[in-house]
């Protein structure tokens, strides 16, 4: 049992106890940034005299080929060592001898492990940004070929006005558009560097945190060594806009699987992201889309673990804050996935135009428009409501559109109706005549995606990259 401590100690930790209390099953997965973080320590210690140059030199060459030899698969991370922390030292003073030992003058495990999460957090805030940007760049595409794909808009699930696919597939650009404004967000507020801390009091050797804090990209130092080694805010943010984009993706997966229904058939999902039946061979199921659905319950767990693990913890640091590990990995690996999955499904799903434009006309998407049609001839609003109220109820009764219905037919509602009530309530016309910024009119909806290419040309993750 490879252990960075011991010499408190008169007997060994009990087999079952150091099991329980063991992370390399699950801290391994940074090895990267456990020797990141240790070589911008050593570049720093050198700098501050702390070290000589030849024990840097020797160091870093150690690390750099330990990190080389776990990428090539010749060394092998084992359940030998306590934690990835242990595995990395204890391999470099095999290596290099006594040399290696001076590694972790000047720094705990604490700010160590809070360094190598938050390196580890901040590359997989960038890598879901870059999938998040990915669907946007698909959704946008999309809107750009179905500004005049007319569809039926929805409230509770029942027909309410005439809208467009590209108006619709807009509402979720704009979810996922704030969602990455939430990454942002987080990103400048964790991007600060907490080495140098200690195990909560700082260190009484001349560390220079502003240089360290620079070889390794952030912003600054941390400016409280308790705070520093306690803090997991950053994780508790991330998990929460993880669990806020399941949630957009749920509703949307939502949304397909009911469109993909027979009863809808508004889209056809293709093969490669569609399954069948082991019993019923005319199935096509939407398996991928329900899958999304499925999962996000689990990054939502992620996130109720992590709140109520920190929610009785004193400071400093304690062995509770462990737990911050195996699910929010599983939760980061979760939203990639569902991300570049859904993204490949929509890519190539097929929009039933016709189908969706037929729904939109047959489902009395268009009485609003009638009853203003109304009011502009001079009916008040309430009785123009009522009117078509009961013009909705004769085309029910008649198993009619109101579009279908004759002039004489709907003159027996209201002899304000004139031939000129056929072009009012069209579906182009109804869509169109919305102009006002943020709705399916086609010119509005232009303006909408010219101003979505330039927010997508013009992000913050390619500032950070400068």
């Amino acid at each position: 049992m490879a252990q960075l401590w011991g010499g408190r100690f008169t007997k060994n930790t009990d087999q079952l106890v150091y099991n329980f209390n063991a992370s390399i099953s699950f801290d391994q997965k940074f090895y990267k940034e456990d020797i990141e973080g240790s070589i911008a320590h050593v570049v720093m210690l050198a700098k501050q005299g702390i070290l000589t140059n030849e024990e840097k030199d020797a160091i870093v060459k150690g690390l750099t080929e330990i990190r080389q030899d776990v990428e090539s698969g010749k060394l092998v991370i084992t359940d030998t060592y306590e934690d990835i922390h242990s595995f990395v030292e204890a391999n470099l003073i095999d290596r290099i001898g006594d040399v290696g030992k001076k590694l972790h003058t000047g720094r705990s495990r604490n700010d160590q492990v809070a360094l190598d999460m938050k390196l580890y957090t901040r590359h997989e805030v960038l890598a879901v940004d870059e999938l998040l940007k990915e669907l946007l760049s698909t959704l946008l595409n999309l809107m750009e070929e179905n500004i005049e794909t007319y569809m039926p808009g929805f409230t509770h699930l029942q027909k309410a006005q005439p809208i467009t696919l590209a108006h619709h597939l807009g509402a979720y650009f704009e979810m996922f558009k704030r969602d990455r404004g939430r990454l942002c967000d987080m990103y400048h507020r964790m991007n600060y560097c907490p080495l140098g801390s200690g195990a909560l009091a700082g260190t009484t050797y001349p560390l220079d945190r502003n240089y360290t804090a620079s070889l390794l990209g952030f912003e600054g130092p941390t400016l409280n060594s308790m705070d520093s080694v306690a803090d997991r805010d950053y994780l508790i943010e991330f998990l929460s806009a993880l669990s806020t984009i399941m949630m957009h993706l749920s509703r949307f997966c939502e949304e397909i699987i009911i469109w993909n229904s027979n009863e809808y058939q508004f889209v056809e999902i293709d093969d490669a992201y569609s399954t069948g039946s082991s019993i019923m061979p005319q199935k096509k199921n939407p398996d991928i889309a329900e899958l999304v659905r499925g999962k996000t319950g689990r990054v939502y767990g992620a996130l109720m673990s992590l709140l109520t693990t920190m929610k009785g913890i004193p400071l400093a640091y304690n062995k509770d804050m462990q737990e911050d590990k195996e699910l929010a990995f599983d939760a980061m690996d979760t939203v990639k996935g569902c991300l570049a999955l859904f993204t490949g499904m929509i890519k190539t799903m097929k929009f039933r135009n016709d189908v969706m434009e037929k729904s939109a006309m047959n489902g009395f998407t268009n009485a609003t428009d009638a009853a203003d049609y109304l009011v502009m001839k001079g009916v008040p609003f309430r009785d123009a409501h009522g009117i078509i109220g009961k013009l909705v109820l004769t085309c029910i009764d008649k198993g009619k559109a109101i579009h279908e219905m004759s002039i004489e037919e709907l003159k027996e509602i209201s002899d304000v109706f004139e031939p000129d009530i056929y072009d009012a309530i069209s579906l182009e016309t109804c869509v169109q005549k919305r102009l006002t910024i943020g709705g399916p009119g086609p010119n509005v909806m232009r303006q909408v995606i010219s101003q979505a290419h330039d927010y997508l040309e013009n992000d913050w993750h390619s500032a950070i990259q400068e």
